[in-house]
């Protein structure tokens, strides 16, 4: 038996499967497409995400194929505001086209030993006390002792599961695609620097080999959004709006995206679970939608895998959907809001000027900024020090970098004490580092797979009372 079959194999379930082989969880990705996307629909990574790969030891790798950009004004509702310094390592933007992103994880998760097959379309799913029953299109029938939904928006896996997906219907569509353009590039820019004073849905830009990335309003929203938008609806719309299509011709891929904001009602059922777009649909503003369901898998991966090697703690596999469900409702409150203020509407415009005049408080925009970016994510842990369920940035040690201790997956107690603290029966979860750090001032700290902090300071009975709740009873 399979001890875990992933349903979609783009980044969030590419990024699961290699948390789960980590801890020696036998894993099968299944994805519906024979072949990879060619399609770009996301441009990067946020903050939150960079330092996730930092710290599974992946960053170089992304660096190497990426374009770092500074974390710059107009990443929340395009409003142009100064940012400031932010409380990371990794203080820039990630410029890295989607199937980069998935191809990097995916060859991540296989090196670790993660099967992927491509062309296997979930049709059937059932499930008893022992394990999941997986039927696919072209009637095969596996079996694992769970199963996770990465399956996107339209997952199959939540609707067999029958999880209510409640929310708002698209009311706006966009066109998106790659194409060529006969126009020069400088008349372009500057006709889009008009047009985007009023309309932030309008936009053309080079994304290489003599290609445009084309962003358009659509006329109305479409019945069925799987039917691609043809050539002439995209010149037929830069008409509408600039009063010239650009020569837009040969396209490379054509599609479009609404702003639907929808959530799922439940993260679990029983041995099936939902992460990523399976779980939560919302407007792409701010580039959050693939950061989000990167960070549902770094949440859940260590969990699952406790609980398949059977050491996990009573709920814990449960406060995956108690931690992640409040960060996607928060996304997509943030997305509603940005959406409302980069609409044409008079009033929508109103409450965008008074949003300007409230970012020119160096607070409000760093709130704002952390949103997006997923710095402001604290998980409720009780009460307890400030760092308490907040994720730990990358602090120089005297012997290296914090997160360079963090790529196996497992636990990290961080003692600062010259050792005064043990971690007798964890030592096989949890590794136990004697090291320091002028950017710490904290006796010690406890830090989950994750990153996040699950203990501050220096009484060792407190220590013991807390590792059983994320690491399971000791052992030996």
């Amino acid at each position: 038996m399979i001890d875990v079959i992933i349903a979609g194999g783009g980044p969030t379930g590419s990024m699961l499967a290699g948390e789960l082989r980590l801890h020696g969880v036998r894993v099968l990705v299944l994805e519906k497409d024979a072949e990879p996307a060619a399609y770009v629909r996301s441009l990067g990574l946020h903050v939150r995400s960079i330092e996730v790969m930092d710290q599974r030891g992946l960053l170089e790798r992304f660096l190497a194929h990426g374009r770092q950009f500074p974390v710059g004004g107009g990443y929340f509702a395009a409003i142009d505001k100064p940012v400031p310094e932010l409380d990371t390592a990794h203080g820039y933007i990630l410029g890295i086209p989607q199937p980069v992103t998935e191809r990097l994880l995916a060859e991540h998760a296989t090196e670790l030993g993660a099967e992927i097959r491509r062309g296997c379309e979930v049709v059937g799913v059932s499930q008893d006390e022992d394990g999941v029953s997986v039927e696919l299109a072209d009637g095969t029938r596996l079996r694992s002792r769970y199963l996770v939904g990465c399956d996107g928006g339209r997952s199959t896996v939540r609707k067999l599961l029958g999880i209510g997906f409640p929310g708002q219907p698209a009311q706006a569509e966009t066109l998106l695609g790659e194409m060529e353009v006969t126009e020069t590039q400088e008349t372009i820019a500057a006709v889009v620097t008009e047009i985007r004073q009023t309309e932030k849905r309008f936009g053309l830009g080079p994304v290489g080999e003599g290609r445009y990335r084309v962003v358009v309003p659509a006329e109305g929203v479409a019945e069925d959004r799987s039917v691609a938008p043809t050539l002439e609806e995209f010149k037929r719309q830069l008409r509408a709006y600039s009063g010239t299509d650009f020569g837009v011709h040969s396209p490379r891929w054509l599609s479009r995206f609404g702003d639907a904001t929808r959530l799922a009602e439940r993260y679990r059922v029983d041995r099936v679970l939902l992460a990523g777009d399976a779980a939560h649909v919302h407007p792409p503003l701010g580039g959050q939608g693939l950061n989000l369901g990167i960070q549902d898998a770094f949440n859940l991966g260590w969990k699952l895998a406790a609980e398949i090697t059977g050491r996990a703690p009573e709920g814990l596999l449960d406060s995956y959907e108690s931690e992640r469900r409040p960060v996607a409702a928060a996304v997509l409150d943030n997305t509603r809001v940005q959406s409302l203020l980069i609409s044409t509407d008079p009033t929508a415009q109103a409450v965008r000027r008074l949003m300007a005049e409230l970012m020119d408080f160096e607070g409000v925009t760093r709130h704002l900024i952390e949103k997006v970016t997923a710095l402001d994510i604290r998980y409720d842990f009780g009460e307890g020090h400030e760092l308490l369920g907040r994720r730990l940035r990358d602090v120089k040690l005297k012997q290296g970098r914090l997160y360079e201790l963090l790529h196996g997956g497992r636990g990290l107690l961080l003692d600062q004490t010259g050792g005064r603290l043990s971690l007798a029966g964890w030592a096989d979860r949890v590794d136990h580092v004697v090291d320091g750090s002028e950017e710490l001032d904290v006796p010690a700290v406890l830090l989950r797979p994750d990153g996040h902090v699950a203990w501050v300071g220096e009484d060792q009975e407190e220590l013991l009372a807390r590792l059983p709740r994320w690491f399971g009873a000791a052992t030996g």
